[in-house]
């Protein structure tokens, strides 16, 4: 099984479409440069609503782990994805407390052993790379890196999934979980009905098929 994680919810509505599509978690963005982000209180007032089974989860770029943590543990998050230059040490911090998503990403600088010095974190999160941006850019992760990381560590794969390749993706990489958000959005922060079920549908296809090469 292939979970699915939609992130930059930003309403009610399309945190209820998530779920009713089968999404597993859902991504609350509150990086203040994103055309996704959700202040605090609106992020509350969508969570606290959410089914027993669906995890809100908490993204953050750049922020100090005690902020981190007091964020999550008011909001209840699941998990906090921490989507910035963090080092090891504010992972670790972050980690004592709420469990930990390191987002990486995969360019021409990116080393998969760098993953080994950020132990303290739960699972990777794997995302393309593009200058000046902390996700979200559409743009397509390595997906050979990924399969390889994804032998040894729970990888959430992202970046440039949709409908149209996100069956591939899984295949190919074998994630623990997917991770969309522009993929399935109508505008920025407009999730889709239609492309949310297509996608779930996809993941799964994806999941039931051989297992793919790079």
């Amino acid at each position: 099984m292939v979970r699915v994680k939609i992130c930059g919810v930003t309403s009610w509505a399309d945190a209820r479409a998530a779920c009713d599509a089968g999404a597993d978690a859902l991504g609350f963005n509150f990086y203040e440069k994103s055309p996704r982000r959700v202040a605090p209180a609106e992020a509350w007032s969508i969570i606290r609503r959410l089914p027993a089974f669906v995890a809100p989860v908490g993204v953050f770029v750049n922020w100090a782990p005690r902020a981190v943590v007091t964020l999550a543990r008011a909001l209840r998050l699941a998990a906090a994805q921490l989507h910035g230059d963090e080092s090891p040490r504010d992972v670790a911090a972050c980690a004592r407390e709420v469990f930990v998503i390191k987002a990486f990403r995969t360019g021409p600088r990116f080393r998969p052993a760098e993953m080994s010095r950020y132990g303290a974190a739960s699972a990777f999160l794997l995302d393309a790379a593009k200058a000046g941006q902390f996700g979200g850019t559409g743009a397509r992760a390595d997906w050979t890196v990924a399969q390889r990381a994804a032998r040894t560590r729970l990888i959430i794969l992202s970046g440039g999934l949709s409908p149209e390749n996100v069956a591939e993706a899984v295949r190919i990489v074998r994630p623990y979980a997917v991770d969309v958000a522009s993929g399935v959005e109508s505008r920025p922060g407009k999730k889709d009905p239609r492309k949310l079920r297509a996608f779930l549908a996809e993941v799964s296809s994806g999941a039931a098929a051989p297992r793919g090469k790079d």
